[in-house]
Parts: C-alpha cells; structure tokens; sequence
C-alpha cells in the first residue's frame, strides 16, 4: 500500500511587537501596579528625578528602607533615577504591599515609556505580578490554618 502524503497548510503569524502608546495630554506615561490587596497607578514624564508618592515623598512615605529600595529599583536597573518625575497614588493593604505595587506600576510605566526597557525590566523582574494572596479564613477554625485547640475529655 502506498501512503498518501498530506500537506497541511500552517498559517504563520508574524510576531506582533506591542505598540507603545505615547504620552497623554500632560506628557505622562501610566503604569497599575498590583500587590496583595494594594493598587498603585504611576504616572511617569521626563524630568528631574522628582518622586511622590501620595503626595509625599518618597522618604516620607515609606520609612522602611527595604520598601524604599524596591520603590526606586525598576528605575536603578534601568539606570534613570534621574531622569523621570514619578507620581503614585497607592490605596490598600499595608507599606510592603504598596511599596511591591509601586514598584510594578513604575515597572509598567517606563516599559511603555520605551519598549527597549521591557527585557532589562523582565530580567530583573520587575514586570511580574507577585500572585501570593492571604489566605482566607476557614469556618470551624480561628484563622487560615489555625485551629481551635482538641479536647480529648
């Protein structure tokens, strides 16, 4: 018996590179940054390396150094601390769960500043959404995990 040869007829796809949006009526370029239950929505423009967060600064608004390095670190690994005014505005959950979020809104918004960014950004990984969430609570129980203690007798 011979066997019949097919073609089959695959499509290719050219590889779509995402279109960078350019900056709005103000000159900003956005970012939403998203950690635990805190959202953060940055807005970055060209400038002279000012940081607000909340209306305040940076200092001030976080007093915990590691929550203050993780805020500037998507700016250090892109080397432009400098060179971008950054304004946040972040609600809920607590400081590191603002401060996480901060640093994926500044992530996003400099990737959409300059698609050039995108892989140092993603090496470094600062374009990842930290997915952990609290756990919810169980009935029958005092906590996620912990439960009322046994009595035997």
């Amino acid at each position: 018996m011979a066997k019949e040869e097919t073609t089959v007829n695959v499509s290719v796809v050219p590889a779509v590179t995402p279109v960078s949006k350019g900056p709005d009526k103000g000159g900003f370029y956005w970012g939403t940054g998203r950690r635990k239950t805190s959202v953060a929505r940055v807005r970055i423009r060209p400038g002279a390396g000012k940081l607000l967060i909340n209306s305040k600064k940076l200092d001030d608004y976080f007093k915990i150094t590691q929550d203050r390095n993780a805020v500037i670190s998507p700016l250090a690994a892109a080397k432009v601390e400098k060179a971008f005014d950054v304004f946040v505005n972040v609600r809920g959950g607590g400081t590191t769960g603002q401060a996480g979020a901060t640093m994926l809104g500044i992530a996003r918004a400099l990737k959409n500043y300059d698609m050039s960014l995108a892989q140092m950004l993603r090496d470094g990984g600062y374009l990842t959404r930290d997915p952990r969430m609290v756990e919810r609570k169980k009935p029958g129980q005092s906590g996620a995990r912990k439960r009322y203690q046994f009595s035997k007798r």
